[in-house]
């Protein structure tokens, strides 16, 4: 049952005030088809939007089923229209981009019943109406009472209380109007009718009931309702239904929308894709060249790790010493003569900047995986490197044994005089240029050979070395190696070495032929690796050194480690990467030497004597001159004939006794006279003259030095580090751990070291931050441009869907629905921009690339849009769409059904 009482309802134009509803009251049976009548102006559609909840009374009370509507919110009357109230409209008010079916199906979904239940209430209630064979239709393809028979579907598809029906037959001749009403009239069997007409003759014929207005009044009512209010109970506040709209039925409306101006819809997401053309076009020229900056920034640090050494120059300190000198300004007045001591500050700055790093608590920090430093660290990680003591030896094509470091046997002039060089950073440099055998970087997870190595290393022969027995041949660019390599490797004849030696020391000019050796012939050579500590062999109670001797090195050669070559290979010249030497061995080398050296004899007898040097059997620390005295005549008493006569001389000469004629005699005699000579002097010799042979000729040397001697190095004391990164930005974070780790760390234990690329690109890392401002600014501008032409596409939606938004609110939806519906629309059209906007850029990357390529002369520069960057553009499309329409979506939920639904 409805009770209208005392409505009143006034429109406010300007200084006009229109009362359309005037204390309207009258009450409406459950079943009854009641027809209102009067003239325009008379408030008859006025009572019908507010009886149907699209309009607001301003006083009295709707009351449905003894429920009041006084304090319905805007929820409550969208679940009222939804749940209790169907819409007949005059101008039939269907969806045209929608089906038939899908356009009675409109209120179910607001309801919240599933697809499958959807589908089949709507097909009823066409197929009541008489239209089941036209549910795939859309509206312009049925006629006028067709249509209408539609909208009362639509109208009854949810079961309503109360059937609302605005001039259902003005649009139609008399046939179908006399097929409309008599609808309405069976359905006004089961539920309250309420027919807004002019037509007196429809209304007297088919209407139980007929309710006359004028000026917003009652003026005549032939079957009214009386009830006795006093019995009655007095009306509740109480929601009538729940009512929602899925994101899904939304984007469905919007679709289907849209496809019906697929033309205008393409150009307008091509108009909002532009916006994302060019960003993406940034995007790809920026991951480009970004690529490139990553693989020069790889390969250059690749080239150029952060190294360590146990003893490092800080050319950083240098450097800094130098300009502060260039700078210097006088602080004197310029009036004579005064002392500049820049020099004597640089050689002192030159000589605290020879410093020694303890590499022992700082490899412990870098093995820790909880150190800031590893989230830094490169493909390549920290590699140790260890001062290992080792002998290669190959035979030459004449079978002559051949030492291939070139020290001992077949000795070149460069590597004797870099013997003879002390340790110094720059020996260690030129060592690395000139060293023949150089262990190659591991890869990770235990695999033999980094990738750095194969990526910038062409395999011309064979196969990458796999286990400590394999090396591999490096040639250079040219698949050429230097000719003094290729003596000391044993592929040509050491006496022809020999022969160009003598020719360069006489100062003759030498002419070297071309040599060609085929890959095979090349992988035949073997190499005989023996462990320093090898060459060390027990004699009595001591040990003696066997290396020097050709015939002693021979018999080791049984034992040695056999070193075959695998492959040969030449750098690709796809990096900078580049490894000094010419046959490569593996870390699975490094460590067996290591861990041979550990336990040979010699270490182990020497580590079970760390008071006594088991090369003499003297102390290394006597404890006093009696003991240095009882030392010096036991040293003397292991030395062979030739050690003893050698010492006799080098006394006699230190003495300076006897005449040059006494010289020569004692230089006349053979080693076991000069020999016998010393044993003489030895048979009484006084504690003084003990002392004085001790300290002049004996050293006892120390255990450190017996064990660098043996080989033996310590896992935990590395000879350097090398810090791999792949980026500038990582490689400056590194060295902020390592000033966090010098900060913690005590004085000697602190870390120096040379930062050679830091130095060197500084200034390219400005410039490439300055290019990646610019780009951003470019990309905000784009966005700006496209959230404006989003919102304003948008905007033209609205305008455009004005009545669907009515059609939307009289059938329950709400506020939030309407801005979902034109959300959806904008998600749509985002997604489309976004994905236009990336097949665009991908095609114009094909030509872009060429112009690219053209303009730079290399092909190292490519443009290119990732994946997931383009995923992001798609997303930040939609993103940018759907904020764009916010406004445009607010304003359509705000738009007045009523008002909305005259829209033509």
């Amino acid at each position: 049952m409805l009770q209208i009482k005392s409505i009143c309802k006034t429109y406010v134009t300007g200084d006009l005030e229109q009362r359309a509803l005037d204390g309207v009251s009258f009450n409406l049976r459950d079943s009854e088809f009641v027809a209102v009548l009067g003239p325009s102006g008379s408030g008859k559609t006025t009572l019908l939007n507010i009886v149907g909840g699209l309009d607001r009374y301003d006083s009295g009370d709707l009351i449905i089923n003894g429920v009041s509507t006084k304090k319905y919110t805007d929820r409550d009357w969208d679940s009222y229209r939804n749940h209790t109230i169907g819409f007949v409209f005059q101008s039939y008010n269907l969806i045209p981009h929608q089906t038939v079916l899908s356009n009675v199906e409109l209120a179910l979904t607001i309801s919240g019943i599933d697809r499958q239940g959807r589908r089949e209430k709507a097909a009823a209630a066409l197929e009541r109406v008489g239209l089941g064979d036209q549910i795939n239709k859309k509206p312009n393809q049925l006629s006028g009472g067709q249509m209408q028979r539609v909208a009362i579907a639509r109208a009854l598809v949810n079961d309503p209380d109360i059937l609302l029906a605005d001039e259902p037959t003005g649009a139609l001749d008399s046939e179908n109007s006399v097929q409309v009403m008599e609808l309405l009239k069976e359905v006004a069997g089961d539920r309250l009718v309420v027919l807004v007409t002019h037509n007196a003759e429809l209304a007297e014929e088919y209407a139980t009931r007929t309710i006359t207005l004028r000026d917003g009044k009652i003026t005549g009512d032939t079957n009214p309702l009386v009830l006795d209010e006093e019995a009655m109970a007095p009306p509740e506040h109480k929601n009538l239904g729940k009512s929602s709209m899925s994101f899904m039925t939304a984007l469905s409306l919007s679709f289907n929308n849209l496809r019906t101006k697929k033309g205008r819809t393409l150009l307008t997401a091509f108009a909002g894709s532009i916006g994302i053309i060019g960003i993406a076009l940034i995007m790809s020229l920026s991951s480009g060249v970004n690529r490139y900056i990553a693989d020069i920034q790889k390969d250059t640090m690749l080239s150029y790790p952060i190294e360590i050494d146990a003893q490092t120059l800080d050319m950083t300190s240098m450097l800094k010493l130098g300009q502060e000198s260039a700078d210097r300004k006088a602080d004197h007045a310029l009036d004579g003569v005064y002392t500049n001591p820049t020099d004597i500050e640089m050689a002192s700055g030159y000589t605290s900047s020879l410093t020694k790093n303890n590499l022992t608590p700082f490899k412990k920090y870098l093995d820790d995986p909880s150190s800031d430093i590893s989230r830094y660290l490169g493909e390549n990680g920290v590699i140790y490197s260890y001062d290992l003591k080792y002998g290669i030896y190959a035979r030459d094509p004449d079978g002559k044994l051949i030492n291939t470091d070139g020290v001992t046997f077949g000795e070149s002039k460069t590597d004797a005089a870099m013997s003879n060089m002390p340790e110094t950073p720059m020996k260690s440099a030129m060592q690395k240029q000139t060293q023949v055998f150089t262990q190659l970087l591991p890869g990770k997870d235990g695999s033999t050979v980094s990738a750095a190595v194969t990526d910038n290393y062409d395999l011309l022969y064979g196969e990458w070395p796999k286990g400590r027995n394999e090396v591999v041949l490096m040639l250079d660019e040219n698949n050429e190696i230097p000719l003094t390599a290729l003596y000391e490797l044993g592929l040509l004849q050491s006496s022809e070495y020999e022969d160009v030696m003598d020719k360069l020391d006489a100062g003759e000019s030498v002419t070297a032929t071309s040599r060609r050796w085929d890959y095979s012939s090349a992988c035949g050579q073997t190499f005989y690796l023996i462990p320093q500590c090898d060459f060390y062999t027990k004699d009595g109670d001591v040990y003696k050194y066997a290396g020097s001797d050709e015939k002693a090195v021979e018999g080791l050669l049984d034992g040695a480690v056999k070193l075959k070559i695998t492959g040969v290979v030449r750098p690709s010249g796809k990096g900078s990467y580049q490894l000094y030497g010419n046959v490569g061995y593996t870390k699975a080398l490094t460590d067996y030497l290591i861990s041979y050296t550990d336990e040979s004899a010699v270490v182990k007898a020497q580590k079970a004597s760390p008071d006594v040097n088991i090369l003499s059997g003297m102390e290394f620390s006597p404890a006093d001159d009696a003991a240095k005295a009882a030392d010096a005549k036991k040293y003397i008493a292991s030395l062979n004939t030739s050690g003893k006569a050698s010492l006799f001389r080098d006394m006699m000469s230190a003495a300076g006794s006897g005449s040059t004629g006494q010289m020569q005699m004692l230089a006349s005699q053979s080693e076991s006279a000069q020999a016998a000579m010393l044993d003489n002097y030895m048979l009484s010799p006084s504690q003084d003259t003990l002392l004085k042979i001790y300290d002049s000729y004996i050293s006892p040397g120390s255990y450190d030095d017996n064990m660098a001697a043996f080989g033996e190095v310590s896992l935990d004391a590395p000879f350097s580090v090398s810090i791999y990164t792949d980026s500038f930005e990582n490689k400056d974070a590194i060295s902020d751990c390592i000033k966090a780790y010098n900060s913690k760390a005590s004085t000697a234990d602190q870390i120096t070291y040379t930062d050679y690329v830091g130095l060197l690109m500084s200034s390219v890392t400005t410039i490439v931050n300055v290019i990646s401002y610019v780009l951003i600014a470019f990309v905000g501008v784009s966005l700006v441009v496209s959230s404006i032409m989003i919102g304003i596409i948008t905007y033209i939606s609205v305008l455009e869907r004005t009545k669907e938004i009515g059609i939307l609110r009289a059938i329950g939806a709400s506020r939030r629905n309407i801005s979902q519906v034109f959300n959806a629309e904008t998600f749509i059209i985002g997604l489309c921009s976004g994905l236009i906007g990336v097949g665009v850029t991908l095609l114009l990357l094909i030509p872009g690339n060429a112009v690219i390529h053209s303009l730079t002369k290399a092909a190292d520069v490519n443009a290119f849009l990732p994946p997931q960057n383009a995923l992001i553009l798609i997303l930040l499309s939609m993103a940018l769409t759907l904020i764009a329409g916010i406004i445009p979506s607010r304003k359509a939920a705000k738009k007045d059904p009523v008002t909305a639904l005259r829209t033509e």
